[in-house]
């Protein structure tokens, strides 16, 4: 097509442009015109983007070579979706399925899958993938379903057909076969009393009889499972395993025959928020549920925290029961695998868009900062560094888009409690992008009208001096918040003018340097104002320190000091924050 199109553009001249699209993501570029005009060929492109009529555009240049007769191209524009790298035609079609005997059912992988295409059948029954791949009786409950074993083989054929080439029909009919034989295996296992019951027997005994048996990973795997049969409920479940965990041996193959499977379990079922909440108890919220998990898994590290702070205790729950008898063991450094699955839990969760605390921005503002701690605290050991970075960079994102923040300053009375809790944000987000959007909202609230009309207005409540004193803490910290120097710099400028204006019409620094009170009491005023603590750095704190240079070269100034020199030594520290002294 584009060879035909090659010849048809000849008679065009030595140079002209072509727009191509892709109206789908994966779907290959094509010719949507050829023009000499490159601003018309431009615009053509743009208005496609714009109005959907493609989800990607691109406009090249091309120039005939006269000795050659060929086209040679140059692009000149591209924007949209990128481009879904083709794969070769040669290897997908020679590419089987991803599982070809029922074993291949078994692993972690073709598991995760199975958990999610009969999600809701597993919720329904309160099981896992696990479970259902070891009991005989889930086996047959699903095979006589019918309807959702075909969905399910549906849900896994389609995709798998666009992504190796082979048709949907013939995959659901090898997906069928495949899951007919693995049912078959557990329900015949069942029948040949396969799984021995734990009634007169204990599972170290039945470990210690399977010693070199050749199905004895799956034989103990459908022990396991057996005996949560009649079990409902996440802490209950849970509870159970770790009666089973207290059974094993303490060493040797028989101990990993048995803790193998439970962990195998532990994984699936602590990483589904239904048994999760559960387990960990159904009045905690997202935020509080997974501070307890990091609680659960690093009981070491969190200790050592909550003994230096004692506000992270009210944070982060604590945890009873099973859960507390899992914490132990993970502590001791048994089940790596559920600790490892957990901690991306967490992740997945922090860098999903679902709220902490839906009800409560600022509590979520808090348990963020406390997550924040806690893995930062157990990084290297469970998570990379990097890891944590990143997903409190992508948490901080959701937490300055327009919808959070108008529910985080909703609380606010005053403009300037509006401003405080502003400045709190920025000091909680991370990564360049969210700190500088977090200052747009704070810059947008001290730089408003309503700000300085506000606080200039008269106030039974506050005095000039205390609204100047307020703003100065405002101003400290937002310097303190973690900002760009820009931001920084624009921000606390704002806020000093304002400062500068409440000042001047109450005339603060002149009352102070005019009144009759002793001179070692109006110079350490004088110099806090100048320094930034009572009243914020701009035109107030220029003034003051204008005035406290006045009262330095007084005669009276000098008398007193020379007489009493020890009275210099407390406005040292006053003098250098003013920069008066080096």
């Amino acid at each position: 097509m584009l060879g035909a199109h090659r010849v048809s553009v000849l008679m065009a001249g030595p140079v002209h442009y072509e727009v191509f699209i892709r109206k789908t993501a994966p779907a290959p570029w094509s010719l949507h015109m050829a023009t000499e005009d490159r601003a018309a060929a431009v615009r053509t492109a743009e208005d496609m983007l714009a109005g959907n009529g493609a989800v990607a555009v691109r406009v090249t240049r091309e120039t005939l070579d006269p000795d050659t007769m060929l086209f040679k191209s140059m692009t000149v524009l591209t924007r949209g979706a990128p481009e879904v790298q083709s794969r070769r035609a040669g290897p997908a079609q020679d590419a089987g399925p991803r599982c070809s005997v029922p074993q291949d059912l078994y692993t972690p992988q073709a598991r995760e899958t199975i958990g999610r295409v009969l999600e809701d059948w597993l919720a329904r029954h309160g099981v896992t993938a696990f479970e259902l791949l070891h009991r005989p009786d889930l086996a047959e409950k699903l095979e006589a379903s019918g309807v959702e074993l075909q969905h399910a083989i549906q849900k896994v054929a389609v995709p798998e057909s666009q992504n190796i080439g082979r048709p949907v029909h013939e995959l659901v009919r090898y997906y069928q076969k495949l899951s007919d034989q693995a049912l078959e295996r557990v329900v015949s296992a069942g029948r040949r009393k396969l799984f021995p019951g734990l009634g007169d027997c204990s599972i170290a005994d039945i470990a210690d009889r399977m010693a070199g048996q050749p199905e004895r990973a799956f034989i103990m795997a459908g022990v396991v499972c057996g005996a949560l049969k009649d079990v409902r409920g996440g802490r209950a479940r849970l509870d159970r395993l770790m009666d089973l965990a207290d059974q094993a041996p303490l060493q040797g193959a028989p101990h990993a025959m048995i803790m193998v499977p439970i962990e195998q379990l532990l994984c699936e079922l602590l990483t589904l928020r239904t048994p999760l909440a559960d387990v960990l108890g159904p009045s905690l919220d997202q935020g509080a549920s997974l501070a307890a998990v990091v609680r659960m898994v690093a009981p070491g590290e969190i200790k050592a925290l909550v003994s230096q702070n004692s506000r992270l205790a009210l944070q982060i729950p604590a945890i009873d029961g099973p859960a507390a008898r899992l914490s132990a063991r993970l502590e001791a450094g048994q089940f790596p695998l559920l600790s490892a699955a957990l901690a991306r839990m967490i992740l997945r969760e922090l860098m999903s868009p679902r709220r902490l605390r839906p009800t409560d921005a600022t509590g979520e503002i808090e348990i963020l900062r406390s997550l924040a701690t806690a893995l930062t605290m157990t990084a290297g050991r469970l998570l990379t560094l990097e890891e944590v970075q990143t997903a409190f960079n992508e948490r901080s994102r959701a937490i300055v888009t327009t919808d959070f923040v108008a529910a985080y300053v909703e609380p606010c009375t005053t403009v300037l409690d509006e401003a405080e809790a502003l400045t709190r944000l920025c000091e909680n987000v991370t990564g360049t992008a969210n700190k500088r959007s977090a200052a747009g909202w704070l810059s947008a609230c001290v730089g408003s009208l309503r700000f300085e009309n506000e606080l200039r207005a008269p106030s039974i409540t506050q005095t000039s001096g205390q609204k100047l004193g307020a703003l100065a803490g405002l101003q400290r910290a937002v310097r303190a918040s973690g900002l760009t120097e820009r931001d920084n710099e624009e921000i606390s400028a704002v806020i000093g003018r304002v400062g500068g204006t409440i000042e001047a019409e109450a005339r603060i620094v002149m009352m102070v340097a005019r009144s009759s009170a002793p001179l070692m009491q109006r110079l350490p005023v004088l110099l806090r104002l100048a320094a930034g603590e009572t009243a914020p750095l701009g035109p107030a704190a220029d003034r003051a320190r204008v005035e406290a240079v006045k009262l330095f070269r007084t005669p009276e100034c000098r008398a007193t000091l020379t007489a009493a020199p020890e009275n210099l030594a407390p406005l040292k520290g006053l003098m250098q924050a003013a920069g008066l002294a080096a």
